[in-house]
């Protein structure tokens, strides 16, 4: 899907006038304010009734899955949402003891736990999120694969090489960049960077995240032989540089696909 000019209009501008590093963190919070996904009526005087419907929605959502038994006070949040998302979604199952969690669904619950403070919100942000991607990219994400070999073979041909090689190219960690978005890779200040770009209308931008990360430690890796060690990695990447693994990232996005704005 082509990014939507608007919307990643602030972001480069942002960079454009050198904020990068600072105000960036922080916007998802603006963007979700934007309500690009659609959360909120267009007309400003009717978010508080809005507001005050969605809420006695989520807590008769609540109470019935409490009078069916899927959940209980003991229960984590996050399975919770994933309760109440099935529910409205009509796929709760017959049974909640043998359906195995949606671990895609739980791992960005938990992230957008640590981004939104009030559950209410937080439930409908992720909701929003993850219907929205589906949406929008769902016919994308099994392409993205094949996206990120063809970048790695125009900026480092040589570690390509020997991801196919040792058999570890078709077992790298695709599920928890393209179908969790970087949720439990990444922490929260670099995640909010790249979700900001998802929100506004572009999936590419995990292709260039996981490009990056590969680039970044490419030393580490043309040193591990064996494909599960290489996977292990790659799961449990250290966190103390990924704001700038986003920043890079962000720079090759705009390398290979250009500067999604309108000319300034």
């Amino acid at each position: 899907m082509a990014d939507d000019p608007q919307r990643n209009f602030r972001s480069a501008y942002y960079e454009k006038v050198g904020f990068r590093g600072v105000e960036e963190k922080k916007s998802l919070e603006i963007l979700l304010k934007d309500n690009p996904l659609g959360i909120l009526p267009p007309h400003s005087d009717s978010h508080s009734l809005v507001g005050s419907y969605r809420k006695e929605q989520y807590q008769d959502i609540m109470e019935a899955l409490e009078v069916m038994r899927f959940i209980k006070s003991s229960t984590p949040s996050t399975h919770v949402y994933l309760r109440m998302f099935q529910l409205e979604s009509h796929m709760l199952p017959r049974c909640s003891e043998i359906s195995p969690p949606n671990e895609d669904f739980l791992s960005i619950s938990q992230a957008m736990e640590e981004i939104v403070e009030d559950s209410v919100d937080c439930y409908w942000l992720i909701k929003s999120f993850i219907s929205q991607f589906h949406t929008k990219f769902g016919d994308s994400v099994p392409h993205l694969p094949k996206s990120l070999e063809h970048f790695l073979s125009q900026e480092e041909p040589g570690l390509l090489s020997h991801l196919k090689n040792s058999g570890a190219l078709a077992q790298l960690p695709y599920h928890l960049w393209f179908r969790r978005c970087f949720a439990g890779v990444l922490p929260e200040s670099s995640l909010q960077r790249v979700w900001d770009k998802v929100i506004s209308g572009s999936c590419k931008i995990l292709v260039f995240v996981a490009l990056e990360i590969l680039l970044s430690y490419k030393i580490m890796l043309l040193g591990i032989s064996r494909p599960e060690g290489i996977v292990k990695f790659l799961c449990n990447i250290p966190q103390e540089n990924t704001d700038a693994i986003v920043t890079k990232a962000i720079d090759l996005w705009h390398k290979y696909c250009g500067t999604p704005i309108h000319a300034m």
